[in-house]
């Protein structure tokens, strides 16, 4: 992927304030452009017992060449013990955004 490519990342949080801290660092570190904060409700399935949950997701815009070094660091600073981290390369996105992105 080029430089110019754009990339996201997923992951819920336990809540708003740690997933707004740990957006924030890698804000400062450079490794994401954006990070949109959105309340959820979680169902799930946690050491073969069956939950659920209020969280706090985290949708992060990067640079496709930066989504490794950025989900990394993400799983080397996020307060689960398993954090649920998912990211892919966006097949497109507007001349503006990657434009955007370059900057970071």
């Amino acid at each position: 992927m080029s430089e110019r490519g754009a990339a996201l990342i997923w992951s819920p949080f336990g809540d708003e304030d740690s997933a707004a801290a740990i957006a924030s660092q890698l804000l400062d570190e450079g490794l994401i452009a954006c990070a949109n904060l959105m309340p959820i409700r979680s169902l799930y399935i946690w050491n073969g017992e069956r939950g659920e949950g209020r969280e706090c997701a985290a949708l992060m815009k990067t640079r496709s060449d930066l989504l490794g070094a950025a989900i990394a660091r993400l799983e080397a600073i996020h307060p689960y013990d398993t954090p649920a981290i998912s990211g892919w390369h966006c097949d497109e996105t507007g001349p503006s955004m990657r434009d955007w992105l370059v900057g970071i």
